[in-house]
């Protein structure tokens, strides 16, 4: 399909609430596809729809190491969260950068799939970890904004 320009800190799109998808058009059916791509290649393992700035409650994720097990989710809410994870964060929207960042070590979500079904996605560590993170984003919140002791740039880490 085609690649998104992804929004960066900054851009106020990414501080706004996103809006309820109430039906799966074949406009929504590409935005999905062209979000897999987008994400797919910055190398990322999660998109929320204001990262491309689209303020619609649509994320996708796939932390599986061949990259080939999409997770799509419309609507998602966090129904329960358990344990604690504190580890580096970075994301697409903050370029270059990262953080340490404690979140639940556990998520459950309820959302709807591509076909407006409604599925229930629990995760654990990494994938516990963008599906809270996404969905901040669908709420005009940025990671940043938990980071304990300020962000570094990722270049350092590798050195």
């Amino acid at each position: 399909m085609a690649i998104r320009n992804i929004r960066v800190i900054g851009d106020s799109i990414l501080t706004k609430k996103s809006k309820e998808i109430t039906e799966v058009t074949p406009k929504l059916k590409t935005l999905i596809e062209d979000m897999l791509d987008t994400m797919y290649d910055a190398e990322g393992v999660g998109l929320a729809a204001p990262q491309i700035g689209i303020l619609k409650r649509l994320v996708v994720i796939d932390v599986s190491p061949e990259g080939d097990s999409p997770i799509i989710l419309i609507n998602p809410e966090i129904l329960e969260t358990d344990g604690e994870q504190t580890g580096e964060e970075g994301c697409l929207s903050v370029p270059g950068k990262s953080g340490v960042v404690t979140r639940p070590n556990y998520a459950k979500v309820k959302a709807f799939n591509e076909k407006m079904e409604e599925i229930i996605v629990e995760g654990n560590e990494l994938l516990a970890r963008a599906l809270c993170h996404e969905i901040d984003h669908l709420n005009g919140e940025l990671y940043v904004d938990k980071v304990v002791g300020g962000l570094h740039s990722t270049a350092e880490r590798e050195e």
